[in-house]
């Protein structure tokens, strides 16, 4: 009984460290560049890109689909995620 509650703060501790060393390693990784995001809007919509337009923070990527549709998808610089463009964001 004695040894339980060290080492529950050992266990803890070290969970602690781990998630502050995650952190840190995800504000370290480097932001996609084009020919990343247009593989990931690629493989989102199995479609064809067709122009890519970058910004500080993400990348609007123009894929036409197989059925013929022509989507606009938003690429996340740091993230990598993939989400359809807002009708919002498509008024200049």
């Amino acid at each position: 009984m004695k040894l339980l509650k060290p080492l529950c703060v050992i266990l803890l501790t070290l969970g602690f460290f781990s998630q502050g060393a995650m952190a840190r390693q995800d504000r370290n990784a480097q932001p996609l560049d084009r020919t990343q995001a247009a593989a990931r809007a690629q493989q989102h919509t199995k479609g064809r890109v067709l122009r890519i337009e970058q910004t500080n923070t993400k990348f609007r990527v123009k894929v036409l689909k197989k059925n013929g549709r022509v989507v606009m998808l938003d690429v996340d610089r740091q993230t990598g995620q993939v989400q359809p463009t807002t009708n919002r964001d498509n008024q200049h």
